[in-house]
Protein backbone atom coordinates (compact mmCIF):
# COMPACT_ATOMS: atom_id res chain seq x y z
CA UNK A 1 0.00 0.00 0.00
CA UNK A 2 1.27 3.44 -0.96
CA UNK A 3 0.35 6.55 0.97
CA UNK A 4 1.61 10.10 0.95
CA UNK A 5 1.41 13.09 3.25
CA UNK A 6 2.92 16.50 3.82
CA UNK A 7 5.32 16.99 6.71
CA UNK A 8 5.96 20.54 7.93
CA UNK A 9 9.60 21.27 8.66
CA UNK A 10 10.78 23.38 11.60
CA UNK A 11 10.99 26.46 9.36
CA UNK A 12 7.40 26.07 8.13
CA UNK A 13 8.14 24.51 4.71
CA UNK A 14 5.92 21.60 3.69
CA UNK A 15 7.77 18.54 2.38
CA UNK A 16 6.13 15.74 0.40
CA UNK A 17 6.62 12.29 1.98
CA UNK A 18 5.78 8.93 0.40
CA UNK A 19 5.31 5.70 2.34
CA UNK A 20 5.14 2.13 1.04
CA UNK A 21 3.98 -0.51 3.50
CA UNK A 22 2.02 -3.68 4.12
CA UNK A 23 0.02 -3.48 7.34
CA UNK A 24 -0.49 -7.25 7.48
CA UNK A 25 2.83 -7.98 9.16
CA UNK A 26 5.30 -6.58 11.63
CA UNK A 27 8.06 -4.90 9.63
CA UNK A 28 11.53 -6.39 9.48
CA UNK A 29 12.85 -2.84 9.31
CA UNK A 30 12.38 0.54 7.67
CA UNK A 31 14.30 1.95 4.71
CA UNK A 32 14.34 5.72 4.23
CA UNK A 33 15.18 6.79 0.67
CA UNK A 34 17.06 10.00 -0.07
CA UNK A 35 16.74 10.71 -3.80
CA UNK A 36 19.12 12.34 -6.23
CA UNK A 37 19.42 15.62 -8.11
CA UNK A 38 16.69 16.75 -10.53
CA UNK A 39 14.50 13.72 -9.79
CA UNK A 40 11.97 12.67 -7.12
CA UNK A 41 11.16 9.84 -4.75
CA UNK A 42 8.42 8.26 -6.91
CA UNK A 43 11.16 7.00 -9.25
CA UNK A 44 12.05 4.47 -6.52
CA UNK A 45 8.62 2.84 -6.62
CA UNK A 46 9.80 -0.48 -8.09
CA UNK A 47 12.57 -0.96 -5.52
CA UNK A 48 10.27 0.17 -2.70
CA UNK A 49 7.63 -2.37 -3.67
CA UNK A 50 10.31 -5.07 -3.78
CA UNK A 51 11.37 -4.17 -0.24
CA UNK A 52 7.75 -4.17 0.99
CA UNK A 53 7.25 -7.63 -0.53
CA UNK A 54 10.24 -8.75 1.53
CA UNK A 55 9.09 -7.41 4.88
CA UNK A 56 10.27 -3.80 4.98
CA UNK A 57 8.51 -0.45 5.17
CA UNK A 58 9.83 2.32 2.93
CA UNK A 59 9.69 6.09 3.36
CA UNK A 60 11.12 8.86 1.23
CA UNK A 61 10.59 12.56 0.69
CA UNK A 62 10.96 14.98 -2.20
CA UNK A 63 13.68 17.49 -1.36
CA UNK A 64 13.14 21.21 -1.49
CA UNK A 65 13.18 22.32 -5.10
CA UNK A 66 12.35 18.80 -6.26
CA UNK A 67 9.27 16.73 -7.05
CA UNK A 68 6.00 17.57 -5.33
CA UNK A 69 7.80 19.67 -2.72
CA UNK A 70 9.28 21.91 -5.40
CA UNK A 71 6.01 21.95 -7.32
CA UNK A 72 4.08 23.15 -4.27
CA UNK A 73 6.67 25.82 -3.49
CA UNK A 74 6.76 26.93 -7.13
CA UNK A 75 10.51 26.58 -7.54
CA UNK A 76 12.73 23.78 -8.90
CA UNK A 77 16.44 23.21 -8.43
CA UNK A 78 16.72 25.43 -5.37
CA UNK A 79 17.17 24.50 -1.72
CA UNK A 80 17.17 27.66 0.40
CA UNK A 81 18.42 31.23 0.62
CA UNK A 82 21.09 30.27 3.15
CA UNK A 83 22.96 27.09 4.08
CA UNK A 84 20.80 25.02 1.73
CA UNK A 85 22.71 21.75 1.88
CA UNK A 86 22.50 21.38 5.67
CA UNK A 87 18.90 22.60 5.50
CA UNK A 88 17.99 19.57 3.37
CA UNK A 89 19.99 17.29 5.67
CA UNK A 90 17.85 18.59 8.53
CA UNK A 91 14.70 17.85 6.51
CA UNK A 92 15.82 14.24 6.05
CA UNK A 93 16.44 13.98 9.79
CA UNK A 94 12.97 15.33 10.56
CA UNK A 95 11.53 12.57 8.36
CA UNK A 96 13.67 10.12 10.36
CA UNK A 97 12.17 11.44 13.58
CA UNK A 98 8.67 10.93 12.19
CA UNK A 99 9.53 7.33 11.25
CA UNK A 100 11.07 6.56 14.63
CA UNK A 101 8.02 7.95 16.39
CA UNK A 102 5.78 5.51 14.53
CA UNK A 103 8.22 2.54 14.45
CA UNK A 104 10.38 2.99 17.56
CA UNK A 105 11.49 -0.64 17.73
CA UNK A 106 12.32 -1.21 14.05
CA UNK A 107 15.85 -0.92 12.68
CA UNK A 108 16.07 2.07 10.34
CA UNK A 109 18.34 2.23 7.31
CA UNK A 110 18.93 5.15 4.96
CA UNK A 111 19.54 4.68 1.25
CA UNK A 112 20.95 7.73 -0.49
CA UNK A 113 21.50 7.93 -4.24
CA UNK A 114 23.84 10.40 -5.97
CA UNK A 115 23.02 13.82 -4.47
CA UNK A 116 21.10 11.77 -1.90
CA UNK A 117 24.30 9.88 -1.09
CA UNK A 118 26.04 13.20 -0.38
CA UNK A 119 23.15 14.31 1.84
CA UNK A 120 23.28 10.94 3.62
CA UNK A 121 27.03 11.21 4.13
CA UNK A 122 26.52 14.59 5.79
CA UNK A 123 23.60 13.16 7.78
CA UNK A 124 25.74 10.43 9.33
CA UNK A 125 28.32 13.01 10.41
CA UNK A 126 25.61 14.40 12.69
CA UNK A 127 23.04 11.66 13.35
CA UNK A 128 24.80 8.29 12.94
CA UNK A 129 23.73 7.04 16.37
CA UNK A 130 20.05 7.25 15.37
CA UNK A 131 20.11 4.73 12.51
CA UNK A 132 21.10 1.10 11.93
CA UNK A 133 23.00 1.51 8.67
CA UNK A 134 23.33 3.30 5.33
CA UNK A 135 23.40 2.33 1.67
CA UNK A 136 25.23 4.76 -0.61
CA UNK A 137 24.43 4.48 -4.32
CA UNK A 138 26.23 6.37 -7.07
CA UNK A 139 28.38 8.43 -4.74
CA UNK A 140 31.61 10.29 -5.55
CA UNK A 141 35.04 11.11 -4.21
CA UNK A 142 36.54 14.39 -3.09
CA UNK A 143 36.37 17.01 -5.88
CA UNK A 144 39.26 18.92 -4.32
CA UNK A 145 40.17 22.19 -6.01
CA UNK A 146 37.35 21.78 -8.53
CA UNK A 147 34.85 22.46 -5.73
CA UNK A 148 36.60 25.72 -4.83
CA UNK A 149 36.64 26.85 -8.43
CA UNK A 150 33.02 25.82 -8.92
CA UNK A 151 31.91 27.76 -5.84
CA UNK A 152 33.75 30.85 -7.05
CA UNK A 153 31.91 30.58 -10.37
CA UNK A 154 28.60 30.01 -8.57
CA UNK A 155 29.16 33.10 -6.43
CA UNK A 156 29.81 35.15 -9.57
CA UNK A 157 26.64 33.84 -11.19
CA UNK A 158 24.58 34.48 -8.05
CA UNK A 159 25.80 38.08 -8.00
CA UNK A 160 25.10 38.56 -11.70
CA UNK A 161 21.85 36.62 -12.20
CA UNK A 162 20.40 35.97 -8.74
CA UNK A 163 20.15 32.87 -6.54
CA UNK A 164 17.22 31.16 -8.27
CA UNK A 165 18.33 31.51 -11.89
CA UNK A 166 19.18 28.18 -13.57
CA UNK A 167 22.93 27.79 -14.09
CA UNK A 168 23.33 26.30 -17.55
CA UNK A 169 27.07 26.99 -17.35
CA UNK A 170 27.71 24.99 -14.17
CA UNK A 171 25.32 22.30 -15.33
CA UNK A 172 27.34 21.90 -18.54
CA UNK A 173 30.70 22.02 -16.75
CA UNK A 174 29.67 19.26 -14.33
CA UNK A 175 27.58 16.99 -16.56
CA UNK A 176 28.65 17.87 -20.09
CA UNK A 177 31.23 15.10 -20.43
CA UNK A 178 29.28 12.31 -18.76
CA UNK A 179 28.30 10.56 -22.01
CA UNK A 180 31.88 10.34 -23.27
CA UNK A 181 32.94 6.74 -23.71
CA UNK A 182 29.42 5.43 -24.33
CA UNK A 183 28.49 4.23 -27.81
CA UNK A 184 25.17 4.79 -29.59
CA UNK A 185 24.21 7.66 -27.30
CA UNK A 186 20.62 8.73 -28.00
CA UNK A 187 20.24 11.58 -25.50
CA UNK A 188 22.17 13.54 -22.90
CA UNK A 189 21.01 11.32 -20.01
CA UNK A 190 22.29 8.03 -21.44
CA UNK A 191 24.88 7.92 -18.64
CA UNK A 192 22.10 7.16 -16.15
CA UNK A 193 21.43 3.57 -17.27
CA UNK A 194 21.84 1.04 -20.06
CA UNK A 195 18.06 0.57 -19.93
CA UNK A 196 16.81 2.87 -22.67
CA UNK A 197 13.26 2.90 -21.31
CA UNK A 198 14.49 4.17 -17.95
CA UNK A 199 16.34 6.98 -19.67
CA UNK A 200 13.39 7.86 -21.92
CA UNK A 201 11.02 7.87 -18.92
CA UNK A 202 13.40 10.26 -17.15
CA UNK A 203 13.44 12.57 -20.17
CA UNK A 204 9.64 12.55 -20.44
CA UNK A 205 9.05 13.09 -16.70
CA UNK A 206 8.19 16.77 -16.12
CA UNK A 207 9.65 16.52 -12.61
CA UNK A 208 13.05 15.29 -13.82
CA UNK A 209 16.04 16.63 -15.68
CA UNK A 210 15.66 20.33 -14.96
CA UNK A 211 18.70 22.63 -14.70
CA UNK A 212 19.36 23.59 -11.10
CA UNK A 213 19.96 27.10 -9.82
CA UNK A 214 23.13 29.04 -9.19
CA UNK A 215 22.56 28.78 -5.45
CA UNK A 216 21.90 25.04 -5.68
CA UNK A 217 25.30 24.44 -7.26
CA UNK A 218 26.95 26.55 -4.57
CA UNK A 219 25.17 24.46 -1.91
CA UNK A 220 26.01 21.18 -3.66
CA UNK A 221 29.72 21.99 -3.83
CA UNK A 222 29.66 23.16 -0.20
CA UNK A 223 28.15 19.82 0.77
CA UNK A 224 30.81 17.91 -1.15
CA UNK A 225 33.47 19.79 0.80
CA UNK A 226 31.80 19.08 4.15
CA UNK A 227 31.42 15.33 3.64
CA UNK A 228 35.13 14.92 2.90
CA UNK A 229 36.43 16.76 5.98
CA UNK A 230 38.19 14.29 8.28
CA UNK A 231 37.13 16.13 11.44
CA UNK A 232 33.47 15.58 10.54
CA UNK A 233 33.97 11.99 9.38
CA UNK A 234 35.49 11.24 12.78
CA UNK A 235 32.14 12.13 14.38
CA UNK A 236 30.50 9.10 12.71
CA UNK A 237 30.10 6.11 15.01
CA UNK A 238 32.84 3.68 14.07
CA UNK A 239 30.66 0.58 13.84
CA UNK A 240 28.02 2.09 11.52
CA UNK A 241 27.20 -0.49 8.81
CA UNK A 242 27.80 1.01 5.35
CA UNK A 243 27.17 -0.48 1.92
CA UNK A 244 28.44 1.24 -1.24
CA UNK A 245 27.05 0.27 -4.63
CA UNK A 246 28.19 1.67 -7.96
CA UNK A 247 28.64 0.81 -11.58
CA UNK A 248 32.17 0.76 -12.95
CA UNK A 249 30.93 2.93 -15.83
CA UNK A 250 29.41 5.59 -13.59
CA UNK A 251 30.98 8.97 -14.41
CA UNK A 252 29.73 10.50 -11.13
CA UNK A 253 31.97 8.12 -9.19
CA UNK A 254 34.85 8.57 -11.66
CA UNK A 255 34.24 5.01 -12.91
CA UNK A 256 34.48 3.59 -9.37
CA UNK A 257 37.73 5.42 -8.50
CA UNK A 258 35.87 8.09 -6.54
CA UNK A 259 33.88 5.43 -4.68
CA UNK A 260 37.07 3.62 -3.72
CA UNK A 261 38.57 6.92 -2.59
CA UNK A 262 35.58 7.59 -0.32
CA UNK A 263 35.76 4.11 1.18
CA UNK A 264 39.48 4.50 1.82
CA UNK A 265 38.93 7.79 3.63
CA UNK A 266 36.25 6.28 5.88
CA UNK A 267 38.47 3.33 6.74
CA UNK A 268 41.39 5.63 7.50
CA UNK A 269 39.11 7.39 9.98
CA UNK A 270 38.32 4.17 11.81
CA UNK A 271 35.01 3.00 10.36
CA UNK A 272 34.91 -0.79 10.54
CA UNK A 273 31.70 -2.08 8.89
CA UNK A 274 32.12 -1.01 5.27
CA UNK A 275 31.16 -3.18 2.32
CA UNK A 276 30.93 -2.40 -1.39
CA UNK A 277 29.79 -3.89 -4.67
CA UNK A 278 31.01 -2.49 -7.99
CA UNK A 279 28.89 -3.78 -10.86
CA UNK A 280 30.56 -4.46 -14.20
CA UNK A 281 29.34 -2.16 -16.99
CA UNK A 282 26.83 -0.51 -14.67
CA UNK A 283 26.13 3.19 -15.12
CA UNK A 284 24.88 5.73 -12.59
CA UNK A 285 21.52 4.33 -11.45
CA UNK A 286 22.15 0.74 -10.38
CA UNK A 287 18.60 0.51 -9.02
CA UNK A 288 17.41 1.18 -12.58
CA UNK A 289 19.97 -0.83 -14.51
CA UNK A 290 19.35 -3.83 -16.76
CA UNK A 291 20.62 -6.08 -13.94
CA UNK A 292 18.60 -4.36 -11.22
CA UNK A 293 17.18 -7.68 -9.95
CA UNK A 294 20.71 -8.69 -8.93
CA UNK A 295 21.20 -5.33 -7.22
CA UNK A 296 17.89 -5.68 -5.38
CA UNK A 297 18.85 -9.13 -4.09
CA UNK A 298 22.28 -7.96 -2.97
CA UNK A 299 20.81 -5.08 -1.00
CA UNK A 300 18.11 -7.29 0.52
CA UNK A 301 20.74 -9.73 1.76
CA UNK A 302 22.62 -6.86 3.38
CA UNK A 303 19.48 -5.35 4.92
CA UNK A 304 18.34 -8.72 6.27
CA UNK A 305 21.70 -9.35 7.88
CA UNK A 306 21.92 -5.98 9.60
CA UNK A 307 18.25 -5.83 10.58
CA UNK A 308 18.91 -8.96 12.64
CA UNK A 309 21.86 -7.21 14.29
CA UNK A 310 20.08 -4.00 15.22
CA UNK A 311 22.35 -1.61 17.05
Amino acid sequence: MKTYFWLTMDDGVDVYVRCWQNNDYKPRGVVQIVHGMAEHVERYNDFAEFLVANGFIVYGNDHRGHGRTGEKAGVFGYFADYNGFDRVVSDVHQVTQYIKKHYPNSPLFILGHSLGSFITRRYIQIYSTEISGVILSGTAGNPGVAAKLGKALARWEIKKYGQKEPSHLLNKLIFGSYNKGFENVKNKFAWLSRDEKVVEDFVQDPLCGFVCSTRFFYDLLTGLQLIHKNEYIQQIRKDLPMMFISGDKDPVGAYAKGVEQAIKQYKENGLTNIESIIYEDGRHEMLNEINKEDVYRDLLLWLNRWSKNKK
